[in-house]
């Protein structure tokens, strides 16, 4: 069972890790399309009395909008179930706005700067520049992203000034390129770091739950071992007592299983259990308590089970291991005898209930094995 567990979540740890960095990236870049919008705001105050105010006013509005849509993305998200958080639809909406406000950012700066003033370039690329640093910090989960979100941010101006034929403007537009270059560096190793903590913590978690199923499980037969139906049944017990609700427990044991191992062999036997352990596996509800006491002995606590329907579900399980297609030598099938004993809260405690329930076992190979026994209640067993 730990085997099958590790298989089927290993399968499911790289659509969590890509669910965890895309959560990562609406909580780390909310407050960059805010702080966008913002240093938006402050380039077009500062070139406003000497640029095109018409165009700036047209800027800003787009770019407005764009934030506008943006947040508006934001919320859709934070307010949707866990469920509807689909990584690849999400991813999809956000490419696209990232794009959209990277774009009309980028460009609508190089628009908006004098191509006559080095000052009003200088102070250009130093918000084109921020920009893009900000972006390392915003989108780290994607490296993509932040690459995209920074080249469209930078590069528009960069390249205009790099173009421009006084030794000055190249310097600055070159200064700009090479921190572009050491973001394109500091990215990969980031967003590699990242994915690796984002794998390690999904891996440790599911170690974890390996080991507490391996630690609470039965190697041979998967049902639970005798330490963890102990302490699940312990916990049954006390619900049914606190509740007042019915409570059954079965005990069954494989008849003739020392002539199964002694003239077939031990790997005929661990066959047999292997079998049976599927069986109770199938056989009850997600409420039962299931589990190997040892050797071939098996115990079943029934929860909110009375004895007349207990008495019927040992028959079918006792009729449904017959039916299997296990060999017990000489061509007969495997049986079990089974014991049923009701719960009297006042009177048993676990092992109580459970002695009584192995009594009515042994009462059942007494009569002829292959076949149930119910054990009567204490306050009727007083007057024998």
């Amino acid at each position: 069972m730990a085997t099958a567990l590790l298989q089927v979540d290993h399968e499911l740890i790289a659509r969590k890790v890509r669910a965890d960095r895309l959560h990562l990236l609406f909580r780390q870049s909310m407050l960059a399309t805010v702080g966008s919008f913002v240093a938006a705001c402050i380039l077009a105050h500062l070139h406003w009395p000497a640029g095109d105010q018409g165009f700036i006013g047209l800027w800003l509005t787009v770019q407005g909008a764009c934030s506008v849509l943006r947040l508006a993305m934001f919320l859709a998200y934070f307010r949707a179930t866990p469920e509807r958080r689909g990584w690849p639809d999400w991813e999809r909406v956000y490419w696209a706005t990232l794009v959209l406000s990277a774009s009309v950012w980028g460009f609508g700066a190089l628009m908006v700067m004098s191509p006559d003033s080095l000052q009003s370039q200088v102070t250009t690329l130093f918000f084109a520049t921020g920009m893009a640093g900000s972006a390392v910090s915003s989108y780290s989960a994607y490296r993509s992203m932040t690459l995209v979100a920074a080249g469209l941010v930078l590069l528009p101006t960069s390249l205009w000034v790099l173009m421009q034929p006084f030794a000055t403007q190249r310097l600055l537009a070159l200064t700009a390129l090479l921190f572009s270059f050491a973001v394109v560096r500091t990215t990969k190793e980031l967003s590699n770091a990242l994915q690796k903590a984002l794998r390690l913590t999904h891996e440790m978690d599911l170690a974890h739950r390996v080991a507490s199923v391996a630690a609470q499980t039965d190697e041979l037969t998967g049902v639970h071992n005798r330490r963890a139906f102990f302490e699940r049944a312990e916990q049954l017990l006390r619900y049914c007592r606190r509740n007042q609700r019915p409570l059954c427990a079965l005990v069954m044991d494989i008849d003739h299983f020392k002539r199964i191992n002694d003239t077939r062999g031990h790997q005929a036997g661990d066959e047999v259990l292997r079998g049976l352990g599927r069986l109770l596996l199938g056989s009850f509800r997600e409420a039962d308590v299931c589990g190997r006491l040892g050797g071939e002995e098996f115990a079943v606590l029934l929860a909110d089970t009375g004895p007349e329907a207990a008495v019927v579900v040992a028959d079918k399980l006792r009729q449904a291991i017959e039916a299997l297609a296990l060999d017990a030598g000489a061509g007969g099938h495997v049986t079990v005898s089974v014991g049923v004993a009701e719960a009297h809260f006042d009177a048993d405690d676990l092992r109580g209930l459970l002695h009584r329930a192995d009594a009515a076992m042994y009462a059942a190979k007494a009569g002829g094995r292959n076949r149930v026994e119910r054990l009567a209640a204490p306050s009727l067993q007083s007057g024998h």
